[in-house]
């Protein structure tokens, strides 16, 4: 398939300060969650890569901006992965604001975005009993509130065989452009979300059917490879946000602590390290 730029409903941008780019050059993420209330709200996702995964997802896209010289090498894979699965009239009613380099050069992390960006709509999270329904691996983010701490576990998650991954309410939401961008689009491939604020993680988890772990610095911690672990039908595995880790009450409430052994005097991991550890050794050890 060869989408053509006189299939596209394109319009030159001289000028950030556009109303219709004010979604992409001023909106906080917070304005773009609450963007349709009481309805989901909208994403902005950056890069091709990340794009045709939310795509793929599901996903709908409402407008694209796209730096004029990188319309060939990233978003002309975008447009015809659109045409593919929506049909070329859905293309062609797509906005796509195209801008040279000297005008978006000034959006927030440009060097690392490729020069591609595109609003999306958000879609309805599940509950959690829903949400636990078919699922035996999953791994709970608690008070995680890097982005990039958590692109980097969903990427491990996705890539280590994990099925799910709820998030606290207080965690920063997968659809962070940080955090899509250097999940490398994971976020769209593996089920997510997100509790609601006076939800109780640990009870919840039982209440599904879950041995719950807690990645914790404790001297009952048992090792990452310890048999209690890989034998357990169903487990939810806990990490705690950078610096704090897990909260006293979420360690002792869960089933099993885990450790994972340091040599050189190194009391722990950075969380997203210590998650594909975990990740991995559950992985050896399929149900």
């Amino acid at each position: 398939m060869t989408t053509k730029k006189e299939k596209l409903n394109l319009i030159p941008i001289t000028d950030l300060a556009a109303p219709e780019l004010s979604v992409y050059a001023h909106a906080t993420e917070q304005e773009l969650l609450h963007f349709n209330e009481p309805d989901p709200g909208i994403f902005i996702a950056e890069t091709a890569n990340v794009l045709i995964r939310a795509l793929h997802a599901g996903y709908r896209i409402r407008s694209v901006l796209v730096e004029d010289r990188r319309f060939q090498t990233e978003a002309l894979p975008v447009f015809e992965t659109i045409e593919a699965l929506y049909g070329a009239g859905e293309l062609c009613s797509l906005p796509v604001y195209m801008a040279p380099h000297d005008v978006v050069s000034d959006l927030t992390g440009y060097n690392l975005v490729r020069g591609l960006w595109a609003v999306l709509e958000r879609k309805p999270l599940p509950d959690v009993s829903t949400f636990c329904e078919d699922k035996n691996r999953i791994a709970v983010l608690t008070d995680v509130v890097n982005p990039t701490n958590v692109g980097a576990i969903i990427r491990s998650a996705a890539a280590l065989g994990m099925e799910g991954v709820i998030l606290t309410y207080p965690s920063v939401s997968p659809l962070t452009r940080r955090a899509s961008r250097v999940s490398m689009g994971t976020v769209f491939q593996i089920p997510w979300t997100i509790l609601p604020k006076d939800a109780d993680p640990v009870s919840l988890l039982k209440e599904n059917g879950f041995e719950t772990a807690a990645m914790a610095l404790r001297d009952n911690s048992i090792p990452p490879d310890d048999a209690a672990l890989g034998q357990a039908e169903k487990l939810a595995v806990f990490l705690g946000t950078e610096g704090t880790g897990l909260p006293d009450e979420v360690i002792e409430a869960c089933d099993h602590k885990v450790m994972i052994p340091m040599a050189h005097g190194v009391d722990s991991l950075n969380v997203a390290a210590a998650s594909a550890v975990i990740f991995w050794e559950l992985a050896k050890k399929p149900l």
